[in-house]
């Protein structure tokens, strides 16, 4: 007995001490590995790189800018049937142990003995420790490390946290090139083209096997394992109770369904806006903040204006371009022996052109030129089997005059309307321009245009080139006058003028368009028919540095040369300053900033920005008491008179009704505007508004050249806002420009700016006079007994003589 008490003494001794050591080395490697274990409580303030979304003005997505592709979703937002599958198919315990799971080692080391296989024993826990405070190196340390993050995190947070964080970070792939997929919520996006709340079963399976590898269970390369891992998640679904057997089998016998979504519809059409908004974010946040931050960007973009402005620009580009004839296919493919679908499918094509298609020539018969139509890509990236052919009809080919195209020869066509098969020859033009349209009211630019192809340049034309205005800088030097003194009716000679230089410089004589002169003239004519000398003898009277100064208020130039040349439009400024100087025009003189954002919000929802800062009276009250309606209080700068600037409107509708923008007359609605052409046409343009709408178009080669002998404003820039202007004004009323209070509208002789007689019908015009500068009843004849000529004439009032009948 005594024996056997020893025996047993020993044996617990012998435990006891096999304990201490064990609890001593046990708290030795605790307090070792314990000592440069990341802090975990950093989990508490996470905020995971969320990516930054810009919408249109309609709710539409433009675009989206990430290096981690993530939409962050709170756990009660988390669909039940997403969460199941992620459970069953990572962690089925999750909510049963504290961090690490007994249960799933011993299971891990079963099945690692019996078939070979590499099974993980890690739990979610232990994933979200290595996530976020640990490497992906394969260690021993790393996982002594992350076992004992894992209790600590268990510790510290609720499941449900531990879950979201999981949930939000996981590495799901990349289905679209460059796009990498962390988080449920943006994966269902990509794969399936949905809100993570449409999933079905077998797509939240599929999703929930990605994070094992996934190029594993690639959708395409690796069909058959994705199908083969995705069931088996949906069969341990089912098991643990979360689908029923019938569920499970039927979840089973469907395909994968990845659907990559077209993720935003609009990008070919708005590719230049997007890119200037993404540029803007940068330059005032950060490229932290736009990548990570997690915006919500409203854009100012119409996505039907923005469409039509894309179309109006490159039909006006094309129709030039065609006019100057062929100049060769794209390239050339050797045919001999091969595919030739698969030969086309290796050229690149510019994907914002549609529905410009590529197509390689296969040969020639009756009815036209036999081409093949590039293949379109899968969603796997592969070349498509389908293959098309069709022809370019001789009518299609009528503007290329002789061009001989031979078999290989790539070259873009368009489908006839209405013609099965049949497609007109098509290239890309070398000439280029830009087109902006704008609220004149609010600064926000509906439409932008920097080009004809993004994917060819991403040189933004609207905003990146500076090119000299031409004459549709006219209207700043006439505000400056008729802010200054002159009236509409002033009268200006249309004659030679030289302007001498300084020493050892020579003389400048300006002149006419038409290098013809015409006598003495109203302000009004001058614009209207764009009248060089008129021009540079109103800028000698007025003064250059004061034009300067208005060419600063307008925003045209930051700091104007004041030389006589200027007054021309010599200098440089870019189509955006040029409609947002019309804009301020259009809407009495006020100051506007152009802009391409209304609004952002950071990641929890809070404003950071808002481009309407007009402060709202009586907009905080609980309820309506009696009291007046809230008003919105305007308080931006008044750069020019409301009445100059609506002596300038007025005279601009002229330039549509009868001046050098008449094409735009077939419209019916109110329009204002101005066309410029510069030396040698190397610039084309036409700037003009409506009382709610301004647009801008410049057309010209990137490395400046002539445009043709016969280029003008008029005859390429302003057809392109013809075509633009008759959509987006289709539906809107015929809504005259507003007549600020003060304006008087008095009948005038069109000719010589003298008073019209009730006799008067043809010639005349009601013009638009400030207060006590209108024309005089009657004039006095000057001494000598003989009636002066109208133009000479003095008026009543000598203090106005440079007004009403001064020749310059």
């Amino acid at each position: 007995m005594r024996l056997i008490l020893r025996f047993f003494g020993i044996l617990f001794s012998a435990a006891a001490v096999v304990f201490v050591l064990a609890a001593g080395a046990g708290a030795y490697f605790y307090w070792k590995y314990s000592q440069d274990l990341p802090d975990h409580a950093a989990l508490a303030n996470y905020e995971p790189p969320v990516m930054t979304r810009i919408h249109a003005a309609d709710g539409s997505l433009l675009a989206e800018y990430a290096r981690e592709r993530r939409l962050y979703l709170p756990i009660q937002a988390m669909p039940k049937i997403v969460v199941a599958a992620f459970l069953s198919a990572e962690d089925k315990n999750f909510y049963k142990h504290g961090g690490i799971d007994p249960e799933g080692i011993v299971r891990a080391v079963l099945t690692n003995a019996k078939s070979g296989k590499k099974q993980g024993a890690s739990t979610i826990t232990q994933q979200v420790a290595k996530n976020f405070l640990l490497s992906s190196e394969q260690t021993y340390d790393r996982k002594v490390k992350e076992a004992l993050l894992a209790l600590r995190i268990e510790a510290a947070y609720s499941k449900d946290k531990i879950l979201e964080l999981y949930l939000n970070e996981i590495f799901l792939g990349t289905i679209v090139p460059g796009r990498n997929l962390h988080g449920v919520a943006a994966a269902a996006l990509d794969y399936f083209g949905k809100s993570v709340h449409e999933l079905t079963i077998n797509e939240a399976a599929y999703l929930a096997a990605l994070p094992k590898g996934p190029n594993n269970y690639h959708p395409y390369r690796k069909t058959q394992a994705a199908l083969d891992r995705r069931n088996e998640i949906i069969r341990l679904m089912a098991e643990n109770g979360y689908i029923t057997k019938d569920e499970a089998e039927a979840a089973k016998k469907m395909p994968l369904g990845v659907n990559p979504r077209v993720a935003f519809p609009n990008a070919a059409n708005a590719n230049y806006f997007t890119e200037e908004v993404r540029r803007e974010i940068s330059e005032r946040y950060g490229e932290k903040k736009l990548y990570e931050g997690g915006l919500s960007v409203r854009a100012t973009l119409d996505p039907k204006m923005q469409a039509w402005a894309r179309k109006a620009l490159v039909d006006g580009l094309v129709r030039y371009d065609q006019a100057h004839g062929w100049r060769g296919p794209v390239t050339k493919v050797d045919l001999t022996g091969r595919d030739w679908g698969m030969a086309a499918a290796e050229v690149p094509a510019l994907g914002d052109v549609a529905p410009w298609r590529l197509a390689v020539v296969l040969g020639n018969g009756a009815g036209g030129v036999q081409v093949g139509l590039q293949p379109k890509r899968e969603a796997s990236g592969q070349v498509g089997k389908d293959r098309e052919t069709g022809v370019i009809t001789p009518e299609g080919m009528r503007w290329a005059g002789r061009a001989n195209l031979q078999p290989g020869d790539m070259v873009y066509v368009e489908a006839i309307e209405g013609g099965k098969g049949q497609f007109r020859l098509r290239q890309k033009p070398e000439v280029s321009g830009a087109i902006v349209a704008m609220d004149p009211n609010t600064g926000r630019v509906h439409a932008m245009v920097g080009g004809f192809s993004y994917d060819e340049s991403e040189f933004n034309r609207a905003t990146q080139a500076m090119r000299q205005p031409g004459s549709s800088f006219k209207p700043i030097v006439y505000s400056a006058a008729l802010d200054n003194g002159y009236t509409p009716a002033s009268i200006v000679q249309d004659s030679p003028i030289t302007i001498e230089a300084g020493p050892g410089q020579e003389a400048w004589t300006p002149s006419n368009y038409d290098g013809k002169s015409g006598g003495p003239h109203t302000l009004r004519y001058g614009i209207e028919h764009s009248k060089n000398l008129m021009t540079v003898r109103l800028a000698k009277d007025v003064g250059m540095p004061l034009i300067a100064e208005y060419a600063r208020r307008f925003g045209v130039y930051d700091d104007m040369l004041p030389v006589l040349p200027m007054s021309l439009g010599a200098g440089e400024t870019t189509v955006m300053r040029m409609v947002t100087a019309y804009s301020m025009l259009a809407n009495g003189g006020r100051r506007i900033r152009p802009t391409l954002i209304d609004r952002i919000q950071d990641r929890t929802g809070e404003t950071i920005y808002r481009h309407d800062n007009r402060k709202c009276i009586g907009c905080d009250a609980e309820k309506w008491s009696g009291q007046d309606e809230p008003k919105l209080v305007d308080d931006s700068e008044q750069v020019l008179d409301p009445l100059t600037a609506y002596q300038m409107v007025s005279i601009m509708e002229g330039v549509v009704q009868r001046g050098t923008a008449t094409i735009l007359k077939q419209i019916g609605k109110p329009l204002a505007g101005k066309t410029g052409t510069t030396n040698d046409a190397k610039d084309a343009w036409f700037v003009g508004f409506s009382p709610d709408l301004a647009v801008g178009i410049y057309m010209g080669f990137d490395k400046p050249r002539s445009l043709g002998d016969r280029a003008t404003g008029g005859g390429l820039s302003a057809p392109i806002a013809l075509e633009f202007l008759k959509m987006a004004l289709k539906d809107k009323p015929p809504t005259p420009f507003r007549v600020p209070p003060g304006i008087k509208l008095i009948r005038i002789n069109l000719a010589s700016g003298t008073r019209a007689g009730s006799s008067e019908g043809a010639g005349t015009i009601l013009e638009a006079f400030k207060p006590g500068t209108a024309p005089p009843d009657s004039y006095v004849a000057p001494s000598g007994g003989s009636q002066a000529p109208a133009a000479a004439a003095v008026p009543a009032d000598p203090d106005r003589a440079a007004q009403a009948g001064g020749l310059y």
